[in-house]
């Protein structure tokens, strides 16, 4: 009995949390790793997975960006919705092709920003 209340102070705890969360800790990640199991997918010629996964990193993406603009993370959805496209059309080449892409601009996204004022010193 004890194990589930501390169960749900945990989730509660969580959830009161999460809209403090940043966008790197939380979605970037999920988007990534789905970005990842598409590709995979595509490279296994399975289009439907393929789409099923860049939709839910397509999810991530979006759920990223609404917390924390950024144009890597902006192009990457770009990506995404093209392997998505190209999943439902049934092309897992076309597919992987935009997920690859969407990979890199994600990953990119992680990476800490520069402090572009020590530069202009």
């Amino acid at each position: 009995m004890k194990i589930m209340h501390m169960n749900r102070i945990i989730v509660a705890g969580l959830l009161v949390a999460s809209p403090f969360l940043s966008a790197e800790t939380v979605h970037l990640p999920q988007a990534i790793e789905h970005t990842r199991l598409a590709i995979k997918h595509g490279e296994a010629n399975d289009a439907a997975q393929l789409m099923d996964q860049a939709s839910a990193a397509l999810e991530h993406a979006k759920a990223s960006e609404d917390i924390e603009a950024n144009a890597h993370t902006e192009e990457g959805i770009t990506h995404l919705k093209a392997a998505v496209e190209a999943g439902k059309l049934g092309d897992a080449d076309g597919g992987s092709i935009h997920a690859r892409d969407a990979l890199k601009e994600l990953e990119m996204a992680t990476e800490p920003k520069k402090d572009r004022s020590a530069s202009n010193q």
